[in-house]
Formats: structure tokens, C-alpha cells, sequence
């Protein structure tokens, strides 16, 4: 059995962001995930992929995040159960929980946290009748490695932040790059879209809207796809891979039989308060859960994960009070412009 105060389902930025908010508060935390490796989404299926609204950071490649935020937490020594699921929970009487994974490893925690993500999930594909054929064989519906297509003709369809970057990202890359939407609005932030609008203006990206790939071509392999376009004849544009970035379509997986309150495959808290699920000691934190005005950002997974673990530290030592201190004002630098032998900054005084 593993014992810890906070067990953390989901080693995402979220997750390990927790480990750090806890770590201030010195409570142990340990995080299970299913992926074999911390980091998430952003280790797993993009870790090349540049994330541009992260505090202090214009940019930084999403597997730099994760490195970063292990970098950060190290010195609250997390546990981690890696390529396990967790698979269910029993709460017991002293009011504490045992999440089991699909190993048969057993956690026990007072405080559990859900920082799942999207939970499991898997590409959304264009209706294209051919498209299986050619996956692994030109089509790919995300991009782990940029440099693969360096010197290759590429053709992206999308409408998102993920085709609005990517588009940004691989201009510098491929040989050529075509952007495809099926309508003359994109989704993306205003400022990807005023960067790919500049970069077709610049002749650098091929954009094409409204429009859409509804055939794929080619022998062995990707060779070119058939684009329709408003009023005019359909057309084919010659290109070696073809990435349709239409987002994934999650599911939480054994966590939906929980006997949490679910809303559109989001675990709905109470945003007024601190994150908690309909079942007390239960918060989940992230892109998996949902309540009004909810904002899927990295960035408000780290506020949420703040304030759960203020209301975890309450829950778990009810007769406890703690002062909240600057993190400047024990941190690793001396006033005097010195190194302190103590690396851990202290910003919580426990009485």
C-alpha cells in the first residue's frame, strides 16, 4: 500500500504543478498516470510543440515544460505509479480513499486529485473514405517530431490553436506549408491568427478557406489531396504528408464510474470554493473537469491546482493554521546577493 496526503491522479503540467503548490505546504503527494512517463499530453503527443502563454516564458516547446516543472518539484521527492490506470476507488471509514490501478497497485490518501486531462483519448478523423490506408503512410493526426518534415510538402487542415502553430512552426521547417479550414473564421487565438494572415500575405503559407480535403491520393504513400472549394471545381494539391488537426476526443475512462457528477465527459466542481467534486476529498483540477466560464488553458490549471491544495492542507490538518508568505521571502537567493545552502523556498509558516 502507498500512503500519502494528496495521491494525484494525472502527471500532466497540472498534476505536477500540484506537487509543488503541496510541497509548500509540506504535504506529500504521489501521481499515478497511465503514460510511462510524466508530462501528459504535452510529453506524449507533442513534446516539440511551442506553447506560447505561459507566464515568463514567450515560448516554450511543450517537453521543456515538463522538464522544467520536474525540475521545479524535485525537491518535494514525489512518488509516481507510471503506465497504471487507475481503476477504482473505495472510500473508507477513517474518510480516507484506496484508488486500485489496473496493476492491482493500491494508493491511500485522504485528499485525492484528479488532474486527468482529457483522460484517455484519441484523434478525430475528417470523413474521408480512403484516410485508414494512408495512416502511417503521410497522414498523421499529430506531430511529435518537427524535423521529419523538414524539406517535405506539407498540407494542414484544422481551425484550432494546434493548426494555427503548427502552421506558424513548420514554416520554417517544410518545404511548403497549405492550411485548410472549412470556414474563414479560426477558433485559435487572435494573435496565431494574425500570424498565419501575415505569413500568407509574405507568400510563406498556402491558406485556403473555406474549404475542405475530401480525398486522399496516392500509391504506397501520402502523394497529394483533393481540395473542395466554395463555387469552384474540386482541385488536388500535391504534398507528402497530410495532418488533419481536428482535436481529440477524450474519455475519462473508469473514473466516469466513480459516482462523480459528469457534464459533457467534464467532472463538474465547485469553481466558488476550491475545486471540489460533488464527493468530499475528491477535486479535480485541469482540463478534466468543468463548471461556468471553465477555460481549458495550462494557465488555469495552475490557478485551480493553488487553490485545491489550500483547501486539501484544511481538510487534511482541520485544526492547523498556516501564515501565506511571499515566495521571495525564502527563496534560494540571499538579500545580500548570496547563495542559501537550503535550496527549498519556505512561503507557508505552519502553527
Amino acid at each position: 500500500m502507498i500512503k500519502t496526503d494528496i495521491l494525484i491522479i494525472g502527471a500532466g503540467p497540472t498534476g505536477l504543478f500540484t506537487v509543488f503548490e503541496a510541497g509548500l505546504l509540506k504535504l506529500r503527494c504521489h501521481l499515478i498516470d497511465a503514460l510511462p512517463q510524466p508530462g501528459g499530453q504535452c510529453s506524449e503527443i507533442y513534446p516539440k510543440k511551442p506553447i506560447y502563454d505561459i507566464p515568463a516564458y514567450p515560448e516554450i516547446l511543450a517537453g521543456d515544460l515538463t522538464d522544467k516543472l520536474m525540475e521545479q518539484i524535485k525537491q518535494f521527492e514525489p512518488g509516481f505509479t507510471l503506465g497504471e490506470r487507475a481503476d477504482t476507488i473505495d472510500k473508507q471509514e477513517d474518510g480516507t480513499f484506496i484508488v486500485t490501478t489496473n496493476k492491482g497497485t493500491k494508493h491511500q490518501a485522504p485528499v485525492v486529485a484528479i488532474a486527468g486531462g482529457l483522460g484517455s483519448f484519441e484523434p478525430r478523423k475528417p470523413p474521408i473514405s480512403n484516410i485508414n490506408n494512408y495512416e502511417g503512410k503521410g497522414v498523421e493526426y499529430m506531430i511529435k517530431e518537427p524535423e521529419m518534415y523538414r524539406g517535405k510538402d506539407v498540407v494542414i487542415a484544422g481551425g484550432g490553436d494546434s493548426a494555427l502553430d503548427w502552421s506558424i512552426f513548420l514554416a520554417d521547417v517544410a518545404n511548403s506549408v497549405t492550411l485548410i479550414h472549412r470556414r474563414n473564421e479560426f477558433r485559435g487565438h487572435l494573435d496565431s491568427v494574425d500570424q498565419v494572415q501575415k505569413l500568407k500575405n509574405e507568400g510563406i503559407i498556402n491558406l485556403i478557406t473555406p474549404a475542405e480535403v475530401k480525398e486522399i491520393v496516392g500509391n504506397d504513400k501520402v502523394e497529394g489531396v483533393v481540395v473542395h472549394k466554395d463555387n469552384e471545381e474540386p482541385f488536388t494539391i500535391p504534398t507528402d504528408h497530410f495532418i488533419p488537426l481536428f482535436g481529440l476526443s477524450p474519455k475519462l475512462g473508469p473514473i466516469a464510474d466513480w459516482g462523480l457528477e459528469i457534464e459533457k465527459n467534464a467532472i463538474k466542481v465547485n469553481n466558488a470554493l476550491d475545486y471540489q467534486t460533488n464527493i468530499p476529498g475528491i477535486y479535480a483540477i485541469g482540463d478534466v473537469n468543468t463548471y461556468p466560464g471553465k477555460l481549458k488553458l495550462i494557465l488555469c490549471g495552475f490557478h485551480e491546482a493553488t487553490l485545491m491544495c489550500q483547501s486539501a492542507f484544511k481538510r487534511i490538518f482541520p485544526d492547523k493554521k498556516y501564515v501565506m508568505k511571499y515566495t521571495t521571502v525564502g527563496g534560494v537567493e540571499g538579500f545580500d546577493g548570496t547563495k542559501k545552502e537550503a535550496p527549498k523556498a519556505v512561503i507557508k509558516k505552519i502553527e
